[in-house]
């Protein structure tokens, strides 16, 4: 078997474990993210009365919705492959598959889902928001999610690596990650903060998708060029960096599994 056709069977795999049993299948990939937004639709525009600032900004619903959902993708792809060489334990124990492509198709299977509920809510929304650039913000926002799963794939790889010897790292992950996201402007828009801190949030690797996808979809804000090549770069260097560490502790996995 080709490793195409292997990495499309794992998918295939994580794909049906994911959703077995469940009555609704894949389509919780949208009815739990949209519970979710729900939820936070209630408590920030109707308990707070959240606003996006400017006259001409789009409704915090949009706002919020198009930055949740690539987050979503990140961080679930995050969680899930860090785990996947403990769940695949007793495979790598008993068949010589290469244990790159077990991480690689869990992080596949994760941005399908989150993909799939980005493009659903865009549509969505786009019949009561007048900011949804539907025709011509869409394939390009789809586009952007090339970078962030390369930035995904390279902290799964180190991830999953280290959680093979550290195992409460997962643990650690489950509170961090939404630590990382707080820290981005996920929930709000840079411009609220005083001056002299805007700065710091483009230290969080979040920080430009966030801002990129609602320039791209919504209007909001702008997009450079040089923000996207900085984007690739952070993400390719990432991915170099979690692969090279992963490769050097596969050798050891067996042991410790």
């Amino acid at each position: 078997m080709t490793r195409i056709a292997l990495t499309s069977e794992f998918v295939r795999r994580d794909l049906r474990e994911r959703f077995s049993g469940s009555f609704a299948g894949i389509f919780w990939a949208v009815f739990q993210p949209a519970l979710q937004l729900g939820i936070y639709a209630f408590v920030f525009v109707k308990v707070f009365h959240a606003k996006v600032p400017g006259a001409d900004s789009p409704g915090y619903l949009s706002f919020l919705a198009v930055a949740l959902w690539p987050w979503n993708a990140f961080s679930d792809a995050t969680l899930q492959a860090t785990r996947t060489l403990q769940d695949n334990a007793a495979l790598i124990g008993k068949v010589a598959v290469p244990r790159a492509l077990l991480v690689f198709a869990r992080v596949c299977a994760s941005f399908f889902i989150q993909m799939l509920g980005f493009i659903v809510i865009v549509i969505v929304l786009s019949f009561w928001d007048a900011h949804i650039r539907l025709t011509t913000g869409l394939l390009p926002a789809l586009l952007l999610y090339l970078p962030l799963f390369a930035l995904t794939l390279g902290f799964s790889f180190a991830f999953a690596a280290l959680q093979v010897f550290v195992r409460d790292l997962i643990q650690l992950l489950g509170q961090s990650l939404p630590l990382l996201m707080y820290c981005a402007p996920v929930f709000f828009d840079r411009s609220i903060l005083p001056v002299s801190f805007q700065p710091w949030l483009s230290l969080n690797p979040f920080t430009f998708y966030a801002e990129g996808f609602r320039a791209l979809v919504l209007g909001h804000g702008s997009i450079t060029w040089m923000g996207v090549i900085a984007a690739v770069a952070v993400s390719l260097v990432a991915l170099l960096a979690g692969l090279a560490l992963f490769r050097r502790l596969d050798r050891h996995f067996e042991d410790f599994l």
